[in-house]
């Protein structure tokens, strides 16, 4: 139990502090009915959760489960922070924050090698390392103009609420790509599912009964949109079989609403865009394409990170000066990732403590660092948005380094 400012952080404790969190949620809109509220049981307990007291009250709450994030073909240890709420009353007092860092610290000590968070806006997580991760983007879309004829059609199985268990493993076990996040924690799922509004789920079983691959999402009146939360498949051949299951439901669904995977472009799949873009303009079931960065990223061990990139061409090595706001907000022993680095970067990749001299320097925080090495954007883009002071020559030996497919969570969190 840490007791700061005037207020006090502990664990979560359901038979204390259950009726907070929910008024809580109710009151920043994260609830909608307190109708739902049995559904956060199972959100709360499944993970790493602390509540922020101003008085006898639980005011703030945050929580972080444990996962993975694959990096080329590497899966690393992933602290996925799945929910900071504060209370309207909350506020300025400096929880947020301090809970936050907290859950990183724990996180770090406990062998995790980044974190990732969605953010309300951008700006805040910054102020604790965090960095803006890569673009999803959103689509929307007539499921009729989907090109798939070529694509055999099966009629699906239908899942409810209580299959929440299933489409965890299934999202579990799905085919991932460079930057896919696996939150391994069900009771995230669970909630997820529970707290839908119209729910929509169909997939399909294997022989054995096994979820291999499916859609959930919220379905608005009799013909959408249609929006998909979440998609798992094993294969690009179970990809397009649900592309066309939204196909055949094009004579009811006008419109459905849905992040790009990894492994397709939509667009080329898609009937006349540009015309149906244009035609749909304004309407409830308008075609676009847009694009979001709706999460951040920080390294939390700079070593087992940048030893996960395996780059096949000449190494590029250099002095590392690195930042970390966190660390003024740290308590315990770890204390962020702060400090000078030698970096090489080649087929064996490295990050030691201390620096080499004739070397090249690097000099920036955790935060462009991380963005950097997750290769959201080339390190000669990123310099110019972000504090990056290095040379030309190494600007451009690093944007070849790094360059890396476009990251793709594949789990919204």
């Amino acid at each position: 139990m840490l007791a700061a400012m005037n207020h006090t952080i502990r664990p979560y404790d359901e038979a204390l502090d259950l009726d907070a969190v929910i008024r809580i949620w109710l009151e920043v809109g994260w609830l909608d009915s307190v109708d739902k509220a049995p559904a956060m049981r199972g959100i709360l307990a499944s993970a790493n959760t602390e509540v922020g007291l101003l008085g006898d009250d639980a005011e703030c709450m945050v929580r972080w489960a444990p996962g993975t994030i694959r990096y080329q073909s590497t899966d690393l240890a992933l602290c996925v922070v799945t929910a900071v709420t504060t209370s309207h009353i909350g506020r300025k007092q400096g929880l947020a924050s301090t809970m936050t860092a907290r859950s990183l610290e724990q996180a770090a000590t406990a062998g995790h090698a980044v974190a990732a968070l969605g953010i309300f806006e951008q700006g805040f997580y910054d102020l604790l390392g965090f960095g803006t991760a890569a673009y999803d983007h959103q689509l929307s879309f007539d499921p009729s103009a989907l090109m798939v004829d070529h694509v055999p059609y099966r009629a699906p199985t239908r899942l409810g609420k209580d299959d929440w268990g299933d489409m965890h493993e299934a999202l579990t076990n799905r085919m991932l790509s460079h930057g896919s996040v696996v939150i391994a924690a069900p009771g995230h799922t669970e909630g997820e599912v529970a707290l839908a509004d119209n729910p929509f789920a169909l997939g399909y079983r294997d022989d054995n009964g096994t979820l291999t691959h499916f859609l959930f999402g919220r379905l608005k009146g009799d013909h959408g949109p249609l929006r998909i939360d979440a998609i798992a498949y094993r294969s690009t051949d179970q990809l397009l079989e649900l592309l066309r299951l939204l196909r055949e439901l094009s004579d009811q669904i006008h419109s459905v609403k849905i992040i790009e995977p990894a492994h397709v472009q939509l667009q080329a799949l898609l009937r006349n865009p540009m015309r149906e873009r244009s035609r749909s303009e304004r309407s409830d079931h308008e075609s676009f394409n847009r694009s979001i960065a709706w999460w951040q990223l920080r390294m939390l061990d700079v070593q087992t990170c940048v030893a996960a990139r395996h780059w096949p061409g000449q190494p590029v090595r250099f002095n590392l000066m690195l930042s970390d706001p966190l660390e003024e907000h740290l308590t315990g022993d770890w204390r962020g990732v702060a400090g000078d680095y030698t970096v090489v970067i080649g087929a064996d990749s490295s990050a030691t403590r201390g620096h080499t001299a004739g070397l090249p320097t690097l000099s920036t925080g955790v935060g462009p660092f991380s963005r950097l090495w997750l290769g959201v954007r080339p390190a000669s883009v990123i310099a110019v948005s972000d504090r990056i002071d290095a040379p030309a020559e190494l600007l451009a030996e690093l944007d070849e380094a790094f360059l890396l497919p476009r990251p793709v969570p594949g789990w919204m969190f």
